[in-house]
């Protein structure tokens, strides 16, 4: 066998290895193949979702500008919800990996189904807000009366399944922590499937409602999947009646690390939704039309960056869990490097290439320009984004939340915010000075959160 066959055997059995589900130790032995054998799971989990939300969007933009305006005005809204989802996941992803690298399973399971209570709370008033306020949520973000009357029955369903927005990202972030990533991917990869196949059917059938029912369809079966998983695999994790009798301590803990976390992420979607306003407020529906199809590529190709960073907090967690300080380090540097080249690759196509990605999502040659050029800006910052993402995530991972908080409070809101206002308004860049104040910000995002990093606050936290 020459040595190209050896490695690409390795490699071959290595991608195997963490697809199957097999329970590892990553407090000790190789790092590198520590986060491969997290990240490669995470980012199919995340890349599929993401191939979702562009076929979503393909399909949504043959309905006309109204329905791209629509699906995108609302999912910057239910990324509120993604934030609290993505706020309670990071606690549990936290606790679970610090009990896991403990040797304490049992303790894992107690913490994750708190973590389930919290969630079931947290999502009544989300539902009910959005079943009964949807037009005036869509008319608050600068929706036209024609976006608002056809959109709202979209909107009200999107926002009143949020339940199983919130399950989908917890229950995974509880796998995650546990090291299981291969299950949190099929979880996600059974939702993702299913909206893909159901989408073009529903919509075809239903029109715009149908895109959302297809999506709430997808994501219920995908929960489905993780609980059977939770209480009847076979897994480190075994759930049980008993984890879920109300803990007073064990819940105090995980809303301490979520609230930051919840706050961190309400921040940055928060200023993504001023954003968004600001787009279609300076440029009109083409404008905001543009910036969401370009805003559905960003994400296609974020969310394997958000892979690595995962795979950064897991290994974080449970190493401190083990006592190994310097590994946990040496883990996350390591993820930062790999992130950085990997999106190297994809600033290089945005820039590059970005027209004719845009064109198969519109022929619509005031929409193709915006989004061109949209994604061109965006993508000039994906280097800075991957940074960011693993410090950030690696602090998360710790339970040190609220450092990143404060970083996404300045960058965003005393920083990002205004600079958009100044160049889209004050210097008449319109929806173009909008957007470059997203790459900007996040470059400011990365220096601050890796000067905290090293800082190494994150070492001495208690959970």
């Amino acid at each position: 066998m020459t040595t190209l066959q050896t490695i690409r055997s390795k490699i071959w059995g290595a991608i195997k290895l963490s697809l199957n589900g097999q329970q590892q130790d990553y407090t000790q032995g190789s790092i590198p193949k520590a986060i491969f054998l997290l990240a490669i799971p995470m980012i199919l989990e995340l890349s599929l979702e993401s191939v979702f939300a562009v076929v979503d969007m393909f399909f949504v933009s043959k309905l006309g500008q109204n329905a791209i305006a629509t699906v995108g005005l609302t999912e910057s809204v239910i990324t509120i919800v993604y934030s609290i989802a993505i706020g309670l996941s990071t606690a549990a992803t936290a606790i679970v990996a610090r009990r896991i690298g403990e040797k304490n399973p049992a303790d894992a399971a107690h913490a994750g189904a708190q973590a389930l209570i919290s969630c079931l709370i947290a999502t009544v008033i989300l539902s009910l807000s959005g079943i009964f306020f949807a037009p005036q949520i869509l008319a608050l973000m600068g929706a036209s009366g024609e976006v608002v009357r056809d959109g709202a029955i979209f909107t009200r369903i999107m926002l009143g399944s949020s339940l199983v927005i919130m399950l989908l990202f917890l229950i995974n972030g509880i796998f995650r922590g546990a090291g299981d990533a291969a299950m949190a991917m099929k979880s996600l990869w059974i939702a993702s499937i299913l909206n893909i196949i159901l989408c073009p059917v529903f919509i075809h059938f239903f029109g715009l409602k149908g895109a959302a029912t297809a999506t709430v369809i997808g994501r219920s079966c995908g929960v489905i999947f993780q609980v059977y998983h939770l209480f009847k695999g076979s897994g480190i994790l075994k759930f049980h009646k008993a984890n879920f009798r109300w803990d007073p301590h064990v819940m105090k803990t995980i809303i301490s690390i979520a609230w930051p976390a919840t706050l961190q992420f309400i921040i940055a979607s928060g200023s993504w939704i001023i954003l968004t306003r600001l787009v279609a407020e300076t440029g009109g529906t083409a404008a905001s039309a543009g910036y969401q199809i370009a805003f559905r590529n960003f994400v296609f190709f974020i969310l394997p960056c958000w892979g690595l960073s995962n795979a950064a907090a897991t290994l974080v967690g449970q190493n401190l869990g083990a006592k190994r300080i310097d590994r946990a380090e040496q883990s996350v540097m390591l993820t930062a490097k790999y992130n950085a080249i990997l999106m190297s690759f994809v600033m290089l196509l945005f820039l590059f290439f970005s027209r004719s990605i845009v064109r198969v999502f519109t022929t619509e040659q005031v929409v193709l320009n915006y989004a061109g050029t949209a994604l061109q800006i965006i993508g000039s910052g994906f280097i800075f984004y991957a940074i960011a993402m693993v410090m950030s995530q690696a602090l998360n991972g710790a339970g040190d939340t609220k450092t990143p908080t404060w970083i996404n409070f300045v960058c965003f809101w005393l920083f990002q915010v205004p600079l958009a206002y100044l160049l889209a308004k004050g210097l008449h860049m319109n929806s173009v000075g909008a957007i470059i104040a997203i790459p900007v910000a996040e470059a400011l995002i990365a220096l601050v959160s890796w000067y905290y990093f090293k800082k190494g606050k994150w070492k001495k936290v208690q959970l």
